[in-house]
């Protein structure tokens, strides 16, 4: 059985790292190398993050609150530009994603089974 924490770095952390690399290029300027150094990956990588080659995922894009997902990351985006840290960053965006249900939907999804309370301790319910 996969624990969730195995389907956040599968599935969910790609999703951010390409929605922060795209926000952080297109609407901050920086360039994708400074990107990649700063994410502490290979300047391929953040070009196949802007390309959706890479960290696209259809549960959370289709989960109904993936406006507030990209809302989360623009606002960590700029608190990166105003001096927070990467990690720091990609905590906040993670705990929404769990906060918000949108884990359950990918748990259920790589699973086949009911995600358990600690997906989404605070969800009434995992639909």
């Amino acid at each position: 059985m996969k624990i969730p924490c195995e389907l956040i770095v599968w599935y969910v952390l790609p999703s951010i790292r390409r929605e922060l690399a795209r926000v952080l290029v297109e609407k901050h300027n920086l360039t994708q190398a400074e990107v990649a150094r700063r994410f502490g990956v290979t300047d391929a990588a953040i070009s196949q993050y802007l390309k959706s080659k890479r960290g696209t995922n259809k549960e959370l894009e289709s989960s109904g609150r993936y406006g507030e997902f990209k809302e989360e990351v623009e606002r960590a985006a700029q608190r990166i530009m105003d001096g927070s840290d990467i990690v720091t960053e990609t905590c906040r965006v993670c705990d929404m994603v769990k906060r918000s249900g949108m884990l359950v939907k990918v748990y259920e999804a790589h699973t086949g089974v009911k995600a358990p309370n600690c997906v989404c301790p605070e969800c009434t319910s995992t639909t």
